[in-house]
């Protein structure tokens, strides 16, 4: 590396075309990539979803989701498996090692599912599996209005228009709608009609399949000709409808029209959506994986911009925008990283006071940042938060061997000689200085990508653009820099020679050092222990919460809540967000029994209160909403981290009792810890039930089955399996004939006894002679994991961190004192946390051994190394007491920033330990060269740090859109520094890849009669007061 300077200097036009193809290359590189808010993370998660409509979660337990566990856990490189039961519904995540090929993954668990076929219950289908090939939040979410159109002509306009044209867009994987409604036909049956000719509801829905549906007759020959048979038995219009005739038993029949009133209408609705309080259709979409986020956005803009012009008898308007916040932390990454670079060669400019010598050093910026982008282009990588913190925390590294090179070869221009030769000395003299600083900052830096995980994928990015970065600085180091230095600087007439004002103070205290060595080392054990000290007082979290200016909540109601109480509660919550200052509009997305609502804020200067601080305002003030448990956000319930405002705690157990006893003893404790505020225990919520139970004997005597009795329910109150429902034609596409009884005959429990069941000899007997009709409860929603059931207290953070809420909780006599059986497992931010800890411990060791093999190679010898990395332990305290001072804790950012420390630290010592090297070999002694080499290397050690500081200090004071990812540490390196960790936001391990899975109506023929059947749902007017209220 040497010889390469001199030869550069002799042959310029080489190097001058190879970076002329760098920065070229870099440029079209830059182009091309993608700009997204995270980079995307190949985790191999395959989500098998499973749906019994009706089913009860203990049945659908015991019946599928087991079922599913048992077939996949024994499939190769399965990591963890992940459970949730509901109302009609199963869905597990099963989580692969992070090596397993996802392809081969997801055929292993389709093929497991149709092995499994044989063993679950007859009336549902196969379950369903899929790969998650989308990934983030969504995009932009529109609302639809329309004065002349009805909700379902505006749901089939989303369904159709809007989904087809935004799905040909490349990068969208998919398009959800919100709120509106599913056309079908209504037929509401009397149930003193289906009584009165002895006819079972799930009869008449039989005999419309039987009768209304187009079906194939076979193929002849005609007059030589070959001709196809269709038999189109379907009804052209509603009136054809009512008048198809049903079958009764004794050869007779009777008239749709005459058992029910038959309608076009919609299906129940089970969920809303509102906007600012008025009921909306919304849309949204979510990318692909390997799509930019903000180009993706562009185009989504331009299509539903044509589709609002094409279609003048709707309105789309954009209400809120995720992406919106991506392109102001873009904007505000790259205005920070261009303010840093500017305030470096500041400080260059400041030391060296030479217009010819900045510039060169300036140089250095530009033409390392260029070329990076193109090995980040080549390798996939976007311009996301991790790459543009990686490259906004290197800024100030990148231009420190450039003033490294430019101060030497002044300095040797101060000795007399000319520009050309002082820069061919200078190079060779600082050659291995140099290089061993940059190989030390990339030894420090790569570690991280490898470390494991999901967090490990994440860095891979950071590693990757920092190391690549660092790397061209040295190129251009070695290269650019002695070059022009040769044949750009000149000597200054204005030039002295006088050190600085504080080089004599500091020599004299070195002097003083050196001559009290044991003292000073001695010194040194105390700082290091106060360092370890100071650690230990340091509170931990994973990502502390940002501002983004979009406050979340959730709205759940106690089990067995109607749609139109959340509805009701959501609005009451709507209205007095709406009266806050900080508020410019909510939207409510509003299912059974629970709700989102998300308040877009006003800009950060136009409001006092940060989103935190609101959201705690607002869930205080909601407490006095009667019925509902009102608390802020919606995640970081288990799998992955939330966004660091919420603690949340699992207990896991084979034994069901044991495990809500003990979640109960934990929660009743919580709720008296300090900093914790609304303790919610998800597994003590039961939802009411009615229980229709055979009774044996006169079932037996009378030749009912199980399977009879839950397909004449289930047919009554919900309607017939999705597979099984009679269709109606409307040319384009098919929408299905549901069959139930009235609303009024639902909500009433003396009609549901009446019901006709047919017996195995053709007649029918009331459900109330083979079956007792009670009232019950039961789990509203069991959480599983690794094949056990799992429950979770989460509380929200209350001034402390996720690493003081695990101390504080841990220490609760219930935690420690769990009965047998029962034990905690790692969830949310506290499992990220632990992860993310173990982690950063493998790449600080991995560092450290790959910065000493490195310094060994340079310097040949074992000894001067450990000089050089004695440094370390005591730069690190200064970053502890930099924590302590502003009140941060530890998160990502400020751990990176300690390995940033590590780097800085060693390269300060391997500028001093190479001239004293140097110096030696030169004739003078340890003493003497230790004193030239401070004299002499003093000024590029501070030039360098506080370049480097300099090139920072705009994302570590946060400057532009929410920081909480982008704002880094400083350094508080000796003698220069101080550290002000930031935030990273993270999305979540799931969250952003999963959408809640909700039960499609997917039923079979009842079989098995001594089987726990699916039943249907009825109504009994208002529930309870809900019982799980927060303290």
């Amino acid at each position: 590396m040497n010889n390469i300077s001199a030869w550069s200097i002799r042959n310029p036009i080489p190097v001058i075309l190879l970076f002329l193809v760098l920065t070229i290359a870099g440029v079209v590189g830059f182009s091309t990539m993608g700009i997204n808010n995270n980079p995307d993370v190949e985790a191999p998660i395959i989500y098998v979803s499973a749906s019994r409509p009706g089913a009860a979660p203990s049945e659908l337990e015991t019946q599928v989701t087991r079922l599913i566990e048992d077939a996949v856990v024994g499939l190769g490189g399965v990591k963890t498996i992940n459970s949730t039961v509901g109302d009609g519904y199963s869905t597990t995540i099963i989580e692969f090692e992070l090596s397993t090929d996802v392809e081969r993954a997801t055929n292993d668990v389709r093929n497991a599912m149709a092995r499994l076929r044989s063993s679950l219950p007859q009336d549902m289908q196969e379950p369903s599996v899929q790969r998650i090939d989308i990934t983030g939040d969504s995009l932009i979410t529109y609302v639809v209005q329309s004065p002349s159109l009805s909700p379902e002509q505006l749901s089939w306009f989303v369904d159709n228009d809007v989904s087809r044209a935004l799905l040909a867009v490349p990068g969208v994987g998919e398009v959800n709608r919100r709120g509106g409604v599913d056309r079908e036909i209504r037929v509401e049956i009397d149930p003193d009609r289906l009584a009165a000719r002895g006819i079972t509801a799930a009869q008449v829905s039989q005999s419309l399949v039987s009768a209304n549906s187009d079906l194939p007759g076979g193929r002849v020959t005609v007059a030589g000709s070959e001709r196809a048979i269709r038999i189109p038995g379907a009804a052209n219009s509603l009136e054809e409808l009512r008048d198809t005739r049903i079958p009764l038993a004794g050869g007779n029949s009777v008239r749709l029209g005459d058992i029910g009133k038959v309608e076009d209408s919609w299906s129940e609705p089970r969920s809303i959506a509102r906007h600012d309080g008025q009921q909306v259709v919304t849309f949204n979409m979510l990318r692909s994986r390997g799509a930019s986020e903000v180009k993706v956005a562009e185009r989504v803009r331009e299509v539903v911009a044509e589709l609002d012009e094409a279609h003048p008898e709707v309105s789309i308007q954009q209400i809120t925008a995720n992406v919106e916040y991506i392109e102001e932390s873009y904007l505000a990454s790259v205005e920070a990283l261009l303010i840093g670079a500017a305030l470096a060669v500041l400080v260059v400019f400041l030391f060296l006071r030479d217009l010819r010598a900045t510039a060169i050093a300036a140089v250095a910026l530009p033409l390392s940042l260029i070329p990076a982008f193109a090995v980040l282009a080549a390798t996939g990588q976007t311009l996301n938060g991790v790459t543009l913190l990686a490259l906004s925390l290197v800024i100030g590294i990148l231009v420190d061997d450039a003033i490294v090179e430019i101060e030497n070869i002044v300095r040797h221009m101060r000795d007399g000689k000319s520009p050309y030769d002082a820069a061919i000395e200078a190079a060779d003299e600082i050659g291995l200085a140099v290089v061993a600083t940059t190989a030390t900052i990339i030894a420090v830096f790569a570690p991280v990508g490898f470390m494991p995980g999901i967090i490990g994928q994440f860095f891979i990015a950071f590693a990757l653009a920092a190391c690549v970065a660092v790397f061209f600085s040295l190129v251009v180091a070695r290269m650019l820099t002695p070059l022009m230095g040769a044949y750009l600087l000149r000597h200054s007439s204005k030039h002295h020679d006088a050190d600085p004002f504080w080089m004599a103070p500091y020599l004299r205290a070195l002097r003083i050092s050196l001559g009290h060595r044991w003292k000073v080392f001695g010194a040194g054990i105390v700082i290091f222990a106060g360092s370890i000290f100071l650690g230990m007082q340091v509170p931990a979290e994973p990502f502390p919460a940002g501002d983004q200016g979009r406050a979340s909540f959730s709205v759940e109601l106690p089990p067995g809540a109607t749609l139109q109480e959340t509805d009701a509660v959501v609005e009451r919550v709507t209205e007095a967000l709406a009266e806050r200052p900080e508020v410019e509009s909510v939207y409510s997305s509003i299912s059974v029994a629970s709700a989102t609502v998300i308040a877009d804020m006003v800009d950060k200067g136009d409001r006092r209160l940060n989103q935190q601080e609101f959201v705690r305002l607002m869930v205080d003030q909601f407490r006095d909403v009667p019925g509902a448990r009102i608390g802020a956000g919606g995640g970081g319930g288990g799998g992955g981290p939330g966004d660091g405002t919420r603690f949340s705690l699992s207990l896991l157990s084979d034994n069901g009792p044991a495990l809500e006893a003990a979640t109960r003893a934990v929660e009743a404790e919580m709720r008296n810890v300090p900093g914790l505020a609304n303790v919610v225990n998800t597994a003590s919520i039961a939802r009411p039930e009615i229980l229709v139970t055979p009774k044996a004997d006169q079932a037996a005597l009378m030749g009912v089955s199980t399977g009879a009795i839950s397909q004449t329910v289930r047919v009554a109150t919900l309607g017939d399996v999705e597979q099984n429902l009679p269709k109606y034609n409307l040319g384009d596409r098919q929408i299905p004939i549901r069959l139930m009884l009235s609303e009024a005959a639902r909500q009433d429990l003396s009609v549901i006894e009446t019901l006709r069941v047919p017996t195995s000899s053709g007649a029918a007997v009331p459900l109330g002679a083979v079956a007792d009709i009670t009232f019950g409860a039961g789990p509203s929603e069991i959480s599983r994991r690794n094949r056990s059931r799992v429950g979770t207290i989460t509380a929200e953070l209350d001034g402390i961190t996720v690493g003081e809420a695990a101390q504080r909780v841990r220490a609760l006599e219930s935690v420690k004192t769990l009965p047998p059986g029962v034990r905690e497992v790692p969830s949310g931010d506290a499992e990220f946390l632990a992860e993310m800890i173990s982690g950063f411990a493998i790449a600080f060791g991995s560092g450290l051994l790959l910065m000493y093999a490195v310094l060994v190679l340079l310097f040949r010898s074992f000894a001067y190394p450990v000089t050089i990395m004695a440094a370390l332990p005591l730069a690190i305290g200064g970053a502890f007491i930099g924590l302590l001072l502003v009140g941060s804790a530890f998160s990502i950012s400020s751990l990176i920033g300690i390995l940033m420390l590590m780097g800085i630290a060693a390269k300060n010592s391997i500028l001093l330990v190479d001239y004293v090297i140097m110096a030696r070999k030169g004739g003078m002694t340890r003493y003497e060269a230790l004193l030239d080499a401070a004299h002499k290397r003093a000024r590029p050690i501070i030039m360098t740090t506080v370049a480097m500081g300099a090139g920072m200090m705009p994302i570590a004071v946060g400057l532009g859109a929410d920081v909480a990812f982008r704002q880094p540490p400083d350094h508080l390196d000796l003698p220069v520094a101080a550290l002000h960790p930031g935030h990273l936001h993270h999305r979540g391990r799931y969250r952003g890849l999963l959408r809640p899975a909700h039960a499609q109506d997917v039923r079979g023929p009842a079989r098995h009669a001594g089987r726990h059947q699916t039943a249907g749902r009825v109504g009994r007017g208002p529930t309870a007061p809900f019982t799980g209220r927060r303290p």
